[in-house]
């Protein structure tokens, strides 16, 4: 009989990026413990998190039972994290060359484009001291234009890739969540809406996100002034420690 594996270490905030790997885990039936990283409060910024995410973003996970029989293994960057666990369970990333290429295309899509721009979106729109038009403006248009790439791909296949639900899905999923907050109308991208819909329900989706339902993460407030200092008033000594 084979020992059941050790449960995953995910170093962990409810955020889009956070999301993402819950979902995997979720889809893919793995165990794992969550090690909550309050980013309003500085944990992106302890010893011990540094060691596994030099970049001071989470999530970040560490596998306790990599593939190799060798040390347990960290890994930071989210979508790193979902190619990881993809190709170690063999699940949600297509073997043949033409299918993983498209995967990949709109994983690195996600990351390179609607989660930068998205995220200027909320910054500028919410989260600013001060209210640029033309800031605001131009993240929102940008957000716009992505949402329309997007649609107009689901207006091809069933999902971001394909045919098959993959990691693009769940890397895409959780940025379109607060299309509101983007300013966006999901009501004008049908088939983006279709698919939102579909990802919405699968019970792998519903268990992640009643992750950040749960405590230490459902009493959280609202991002407080000391908490965008830390946030966004970030140098190179918030990580050297140097002036």
């Amino acid at each position: 009989m084979s020992l059941a594996s050790p449960p995953y270490a995910l170093h962990y905030w409810p955020t889009p990026n956070g999301h993402k790997i819950t979902m995997l885990l979720e889809e893919l039936g793995q165990p794992y413990e969550i090690h909550p990283v309050n980013i309003s409060a500085g944990d992106q910024f302890k010893p011990e998190f540094l060691a596994i995410a030099p970049n001071n973003r989470m999530p970040a996970l560490v596998d306790p039972a990599p593939a190799d029989g060798g040390e347990p293994l960290s890994l930071f960057e989210s979508g790193a994290i979902l190619m990881y666990l993809a190709e170690k369970h063999g699940a949600f990333l297509p073997a043949d060359l033409r299918g993983r290429k498209a995967v990949l295309e709109w994983l690195f899509w996600q990351v390179g484009g609607l989660g930068p721009m998205a995220g200027q979106n909320h910054h500028f729109g919410i989260y600013a001291p001060e209210k640029i038009p033309y800031a605001i403006e131009r993240y929102v248009k940008e957000t716009n234009r992505l949402y329309g790439v997007l649609d107009r791909r689901l207006a091809l296949v069933p999902f971001v890739a394909g045919e098959a639900y993959t990691i693009a899905d769940m890397a895409i999923y959780p940025w379109i969540v607060p299309w509101e907050r983007q300013q966006q109308r999901l009501a004008d991208f049908p088939h983006l809406s279709r698919w939102f819909a579909e990802v919405a329900a699968r019970p792998a989706t519903v268990r992640a996100y009643a992750v950040a339902q749960t405590e230490p993460f459902s009493g959280r407030s609202a991002v407080t002034e000391a908490g965008k200092k830390l946030l966004f008033g970030q140098t190179a000594a918030s990580v050297t420690g140097r002036p």
